[in-house]
């Protein structure tokens, strides 16, 4: 893929905690592309039932997805570049993300579930309580090769991170910044 054609989207996906928006607005910024957060997505009855520290079950995610995926469909047609925060945790998930498009990657955040868990305990704000990583953890089937995955562990630095995906992408035209190192919490 060196010197390949960027894809037109980038889904950052892994377990809550993980640090997919965190992640992919660094992405974002190094890239120079648009980030949205697919939390944003998710109708507020969603955002109700995790805040309450029930689990989503399949149909409460479709629609959810199915706003994701259009967001992509948009920005793809117009010719422009998005990197989405999404947990993304099952094949059929991506299915709906993709919906067939071989122009989309994913970028798999792979952590441990006592790294996340400690995260989760510092973070604050957010509708997604502790609890559920449980059920995360469960619910997850890690991207297989042939769903144009690319794999970073979290327990680096954010640059650290951001550096290995786009050296993972292998496409030209990847604006560097000069930052400092931010650890993620």
């Amino acid at each position: 893929m060196a010197g390949a054609e960027a894809p037109c989207a980038l889904i950052v996906m892994g377990v809550s905690g993980s640090g997919k928006s965190t992640i992919a607005e660094a992405l974002g910024q190094r890239l120079g592309w648009r980030f949205e957060d697919g939390d944003s997505f998710h109708p507020p009855s969603n955002v109700a039932k995790m805040s309450a520290g029930q689990p989503l079950t399949d149909e409460d995610r479709w629609p959810w997805l199915n706003a994701i995926a259009d967001e992509i469909a948009r920005v793809c047609e117009a010719g422009e570049h998005v990197i989405i925060a999404c947990s993304a945790l099952k094949h059929t998930y991506r299915d709906v993300l993709l919906r067939g498009r071989d122009d989309v990657r994913f970028v798999f955040l792979r952590g441990t579930k006592e790294l996340i868990a400690e995260r989760l305990a510092h973070r604050k704000g957010h509708f997604m309580p502790p609890e559920l990583l449980t059920s995360q953890f469960s619910t997850l089937e890690p991207p297989e090769t042939s769903e144009h995955v690319i794999t970073v562990s979290i327990d680096e630095t954010v640059e650290a991170i951001v550096d290995g995906v786009v050296r993972q992408l292998k496409f030209g035209g990847a604006k560097r910044k000069a930052e400092k190192p931010k650890a993620m919490s």
